[in-house]
C-alpha cells in the first residue's frame, strides 16, 4: 500500500490561495491527506468539493479528517487515476501534482511525477479542460524538478501567484485558464518567462 502524502511546504503554499480564491464547484485531484478538500469545504462560496485519489489509502484518511473538522458531508470521496472515474464539469480544479522525477524503486505514487517529474501533470493538463466550466480555473503547484516548459502550458494562460525555495528547487503555486483560442501571441513569452 503506497504512503499517504503528508502535507509539507507545498500543501500549505497551495491551501492559502485555496482559501483565498476557490468557490462553486470544486475538483480536488490527488487529495492525498485532504487538507485541501477540507479547506474548499470549509468555505461558504463553495458549493461541492469531490475530493479523487489512486490511493484507497488516502481516500480513507482524508475522509476521516473531513469528518473531525465536521465538513464530510460536504465532500465526496471518489477512487480515480486522474479523470479516469470522474464526470461533471468544476468552476475550480485543485491539483497538488506528484512532481518530482522518478528515483527508481523508492518511487511513490505520492511524489513521482514519472521519469522526468512532469509525465503526470502534463496527462492531467490535456484532459483537464473537459472537466473545467468555461470560466473555471486550476490551482496547481510544481517545481523546478517538473521538467516542464512553455509547451507544456499550450492553451492556458497562467498566472504565477507564488513561488518559494524549498531545500534545492523552486515551488511554484499557479493559476490557470483554459485559453479556447490560442491564437493569444504574448503568453508564450509569459509562460516561458514564469516556469523556469
Amino acid at each position: 500500500m503506497e504512503d499517504v502524502y503528508k502535507p509539507g511546504e507545498d500543501s500549505y503554499l497551495l491551501q492559502r490561495y485555496v482559501e483565498k480564491l476557490v468557490s462553486g464547484r470544486v475538483l480536488d485531484m490527488g487529495t492525498g491527506s485532504g487538507i485541501q478538500a477540507i479547506t474548499a469545504a470549509e468555505k461558504n462560496e463553495v458549493s461541492h468539493v469531490l475530493a479523487v485519489d489512486v490511493n484507497p489509502a488516502a481516500l480513507i484518511l482524508a475522509e476521516k479528517r473531513a469528518m473531525r473538522a465536521g465538513v464530510a458531508s460536504r465532500i465526496d470521496f471518489q477512487y480515480s487515476d486522474l479523470f479516469e472515474n470522474i464526470s461533471g464539469s468544476y468552476d475550480w480544479i485543485i491539483f497538488n501534482a506528484p512532481y518530482l522525477p522518478s528515483e527508481g524503486e523508492i518511487d511513490e505514487a505520492s511524489w513521482t511525477g514519472g521519469k522526468t517529474g512532469g509525465e503526470i501533470i502534463k496527462s492531467f493538463l490535456k484532459a483537464a479542460p473537459d472537466y473545467l466550466n468555461k470560466d473555471g480555473s486550476i490551482l496547481m503547484i510544481y517545481s523546478t524538478h517538473s521538467g516542464l516548459n512553455t509547451n507544456d502550458f499550450k492553451g492556458y494562460s497562467l498566472d504565477l501567484l507564488e513561488e518559494t525555495w524549498v531545500f534545492f528547487e523552486k515551488i511554484y503555486c499557479v493559476r490557470l485558464t483554459h485559453s479556447y483560442s490560442d491564437s493569444e501571441s504574448n503568453k508564450g513569452s509569459t509562460c516561458e518567462r514564469k516556469i523556469r
